[in-house]
């Protein structure tokens, strides 16, 4: 299985205060390939989708997501959670080819 750097955008407050209510946002970009469509030659395209996505903020799991055929292209994800601490949010994910891929941003608590 092959490690790659996910090409998306993660998107968190820089700071924000304690016990505040924080907004992060995902956008990955993913053919998200259901394995029902065709090619022009008629050949069946290989089913190929983000089928496991999880979300760590300060190391602790805060989202864990299985996903299914039924997501489009690009996938969007918007979640909240509660500033507790400065440190890094983490998202990985992995698709049915192996490929894994992960994206960081920090955010600073006052």
């Amino acid at each position: 299985m092959s490690e790659v750097n996910a090409i998306g955008r993660l998107r968190v407050p820089p700071r924000a205060k304690r016990g505040e209510v924080i907004e992060i946002r995902l956008l990955l970009q993913h053919p998200m390939e259901n394995g029902f469509r065709r090619d022009t030659l008629g050949r069946s395209v290989p089913r190929n989708i983000i089928h496991r996505l999880s979300a760590r903020y300060d190391g602790r799991e805060i989202l864990r997501a299985e996903l299914g055929t039924g997501m489009a292209a690009n996938p969007y994800f918007a979640f909240f959670t509660r500033a507790t601490a400065s440190g890094d949010v983490v998202i990985d994910w992995e698709d049915d080819l192996g490929v894994k891929g992960r994206l960081a941003a920090a955010i600073e608590v006052a």
